[in-house]
């Protein structure tokens, strides 16, 4: 029975680590998310959590290099000027900016941001 137990313990314990690691962003790429996620919302300590709980959202709903991309391209849309043209213009990049918008506004709701 001790052998049973510890080998259900090993097969849970192993798949745990896996788990754990999908979709995993970098620790630097998810604390500026939330640093700047609270400084939208005047630097209230309970949007740590808030803004945590974001960012955990958006990891579950795409990989990391489509995250950098698709923040990217809606961060600068609104570039002005002529070098602003490459990320206002191209209808790619409206598409990537509204499908991260529409994720960025899942994971607003699911954590309960306003």
């Amino acid at each position: 029975m001790k052998f049973l137990s510890f080998c259900t313990l090993m097969i849970v314990a192993s798949a745990v680590p896996l788990t754990a690691s999908a979709n995993d962003f970098p620790t630097t790429s998810r604390m500026e998310y939330v640093l700047e996620c609270m400084k939208k919302h005047d630097g209230k300590y309970e949007y740590m959590y808030k803004c945590s709980c974001a960012i955990d959202e958006i990891a579950n709903q795409t990989k990391f290099d489509e995250y950098v991309e698709i923040s990217t391209a809606l961060r600068n849309e609104t570039l002005g000027g002529q070098r602003g043209a490459e990320f206002r213009d191209p209808a790619m990049i409206k598409t990537m900016a509204s499908k991260y918008k529409k994720i960025q506004d899942n994971a607003a709701d699911a954590c309960f941001i306003n």
